[in-house]
């Protein structure tokens, strides 16, 4: 499952057009959730609003199991290639 993570990681890098900043949170968030784990930092400050976008995305994924956020991340950056093309 870690290698077919990294290679949709890697995948989702080279769309041909990037994803709406719906799409990108939510791989945000999954990436996160997969790699650390459930969110260990406090939100950033008001006026930080690409940070606390982050900081949201991560938190909505909170007690998802490491398997399952990579599962979903692998499934999101697949409907994303499909979308946008590699």
């Amino acid at each position: 499952m870690q290698e077919e993570f990294e290679k949709a990681a890697e995948k989702v890098k080279v769309l041909k057009t990037k994803p709406n900043s719906s799409e990108l949170s939510g791989l945000y968030g999954l990436y996160k959730q997969a790699t650390v784990g459930d969110i260990n930092t406090d939100p950033p400050g008001l006026l930080d609003f690409t940070g606390k976008a982050k900081w949201n995305a991560w938190h909505a994924k909170k007690g998802m199991s490491t398997d399952e956020a990579m599962t979903a991340y692998i499934a999101l950056a697949e409907e994303l290639k499909e979308k946008y093309g590699i």
